[in-house]
């Protein structure tokens, strides 16, 4: 099965469904500092629990096309590989020199003989040596339980009732800045909450 392949709220009910755990659905939103809806914000659930649900994903691709990075926001859970197929008429050099993942993947056309195996919880921001406007994040967290924000800073996300760290990360928050996170109880039924990404901006 190719988890990329299914929205992330079925990837979730997959993965809960297959270790026989009910779900809750948790609809959370997300504004940056100024309170305004803030889309493409990763919010995940954190916990002992969620660590030990983590497994690799499988078939996760960071494409290149019309000299972008596709998606431009990947993320996956430690110890999962990446490819990284060039579909564009040029080279590309994609590197990371990120402390959550150091890598060069040197001038080359099409596949990668390779992928890149995400080892560690952490951000890796990617570029080009070629073309410097190429930008993209490969987060990698510990659990299952995450999600992107849609245009209006909204996502509903599905995890086994309990305790949990909720994080949030945005790429316009500096590298450096600890992520906003507060402890939240998940229910049974449906819960609400929101959060604010502090330094980021809409």
């Amino acid at each position: 099965m190719r988890w990329k392949l299914l929205p992330l709220r079925l990837l979730s009910c997959v993965i809960a469904c297959v270790a026989g755990t009910a779900l809750a659905n948790t609809q959370i939103t997300v504004t940056d500092k100024d309170g305004k809806p803030l889309a493409n914000a990763v919010i995940f659930l954190e916990s002992p629990a969620a660590k030990a649900a983590a497994k690799p994903l499988s078939g996760v691709e960071v494409t290149q096309i019309a000299k972008q990075f596709s998606p431009q926001i990947a993320v996956v859970t430690p110890n999962t590989s990446v490819l990284f197929p060039n579909k564009d008429t040029v080279r590309h050099h994609v590197y990371s020199f990120s402390p959550a993942k150091k890598f060069e993947l040197k001038l080359y056309a099409g596949v990668p003989a390779a992928p890149v195996v995400f080892d560690r919880p952490g951000v890796a921001v990617l570029g080009c040596n070629i073309h410097d406007n190429m930008v993209a994040w490969v987060l990698i967290v510990e659990t299952p339980y995450f999600g992107v924000t849609d245009g209006k800073g909204r996502l509903n996300l599905d995890a086994p009732a309990g305790n949990y760290q909720l994080k949030a990360w945005h790429s316009t928050v500096l590298p450096g800045v600890p992520l906003s996170e507060q402890p939240v109880k998940i229910g049974p039924g449906n819960d609400t909450f929101s959060v604010k990404v502090a330094g980021s901006t809409a």
